[in-house]
């Protein structure tokens, strides 16, 4: 079972507030506008957060590659299209939540990989909500 951080250490890093544009250049903002705390930003709730690293290509659809960190709070109510850490039947997988009238279905979002539909006498848990998706690139 994973256990939650108890605490979670602070370090602020420098912020510009002016956002980088990604088509032509223009003239940088030379001076630090704020900090930020990713602890902060990404995490709401520190006891009912984890992390987990996603293993696959099947959400590639959603932005969530093979290698990436995701944020997982397991105080948010799963809605309707929500991204979830499930398990089905005793196997963990990250999902799209398709709730329709009276079906239950966990999406993938990459159309090389199949929907599982919940079926009655099938077990399912939501370990919890994806809010942010952490990826490193190649340097």
């Amino acid at each position: 079972m994973l256990e939650p951080q108890q605490q979670l250490s602070t370090l602020e890093l420098p912020l510009f507030t002016s956002k980088v544009p990604a088509g032509f250049p223009s003239p940088a903002d030379d001076h630090l506008e704020a900090t930020i705390d990713l602890n902060q930003h990404c995490i709401s709730n520190p006891p009912a957060t984890f992390f987990v690293r996603v293993k696959g290509h099947s959400m590639t659809g959603a932005g969530i590659n093979d290698g990436d960190m995701l944020v997982v709070d397991r105080s948010l109510r799963p809605n309707n299209n929500s991204i979830v850490v499930a398990v089905i039947d005793g196997e963990v997988t990250v999902k799209a939540l398709d709730m329709t009238t009276d079906e239950i279905w966990l999406r993938s979002k990459n159309p090389d990989y199949p929907d599982f539909q919940i079926k009655e006498g099938m077990e399912l848990h939501i370990w919890g909500v994806v809010k942010n998706v952490i990826r490193s690139l190649p340097v």
